[in-house]
């Protein structure tokens, strides 16, 4: 029996070339999606999604647009195959635009919009660096941070897991609290391949300027809560997205605290929607006891359709 489902959407560094091919090739609900996004962006997302090169498909203004759009098309096959509806939806990061559309706070071609003004923003916003931080306690991460900001600015940009946060800030600040967390007993911190310090201040301007952006758009209220990154928390008001949109870009995203939300309020089903499996991996450290499924081409979709109508008979 089914108690509450939710929809999760993933964000940067899941993208792959070849990603939603098999989606557009098999189902005209996903074919719909991208055929829009070429027309709404003026560029091609179907030919940066299924054949990059890589090169320019893990460029921030072509990844965020792209990610989108197949997860969103995935999403929508998914429902073409199987009449289900999300009690909750969250996002990652960028994935959060996803579950606005999902939950209706805005039509596709806003969403579209929307997130490539945001990746055009964050893409253009250089300097500092991110690194993954594996397996630290909470005590261990103060005094690494702690350490990092003698010498600059470095703060939390993901809570992705109990056992995985990435850092953010400075160049300096970053290696500074790394080779700290290194010494002190925390054995993987890894760099990112990132273009900049995104979930930082760095990211401040950024937000201001997509706040002005964003103004001049019809939100509606969520139809399905929507729990935020900027403070995992349930939200539902039109206004409440057009404040937490621009902060998002520059604030950490809590996604742990997400989880173990969707998790108090009952769900004990996930689907995560979109390329990759990552965060099915982030939800075994921090939901284990719940179901997770996956979207991410048209063998997955079709098994996770027929696991959900068994368990639905099973109601």
């Amino acid at each position: 029996m089914v108690k509450k489902i939710a929809f999760l959407f993933p964000g940067q560094g899941s993208q792959a070339v070849g990603m939603g091919k098999d989606l557009y090739e098999s189902f005209e609900a996903a074919k719909n999606v991208f055929d829009t996004a070429d027309k709404t962006l003026g560029k091609s997302i179907t030919t940066i999604c299924f054949e990059g090169p890589e090169e320019d498909l893990k460029q921030t203004v072509n990844t965020q647009p792209s990610i989108v759009t197949m997860s969103i098309a995935a999403m929508e096959a998914l429902k073409s195959g199987v009449n289900i509806t999300a009690d909750y939806v969250a996002g990652h990061s960028l994935g959060e635009y996803c579950a606005m559309y999902a939950a209706g706070v805005m039509d596709l071609e806003t969403t579209l919009k929307l997130i490539q003004k945001r990746a055009d923003l964050m893409g253009a916003t250089k300097g500092g660096s991110m690194a993954a931080v594996l397996n630290a306690t909470e005590e261990q991460l103060k005094a690494g941070l702690e350490e990092g900001s003698k010498v600059g600015y470095v703060d939390v940009a993901n809570y992705n897991s109990p056992a995985q946060v990435v850092i953010t800030g400075d160049d300096d600040a970053v290696k500074a609290a790394s080779d700290y967390l290194l010494a002190n007993g925390v054995r993987r911190v890894v760099p990112l391949a990132v273009s900049g310090a995104f979930h930082s201040k760095f990211m401040e301007n950024a937000g201001k300027e997509f706040a002005s952006f964003v103004s001049d758009f019809n939100l509606n209220d969520a139809s399905i809560p929507v729990i935020t990154n900027v403070d995992a928390q349930i939200t539902t008001k039109a206004e409440d997205f057009k404040t937490k949109m621009p902060k998002q870009i520059s604030s950490s995203v809590h996604w742990t605290q997400t989880i173990q939300k969707m998790a108090e309020e009952g769900v004990d089903t996930f689907i995560e929607i979109g390329p990759g499996k990552v965060l099915a991996g982030l939800n075994k450290k921090i939901a284990p006891e719940a179901t997770v499924y996956n979207v991410f081409d048209k063998a997955s979709l079709e098994a996770t359709i027929s696991a959900l109508k068994e368990q639905m008979a099973g109601v």
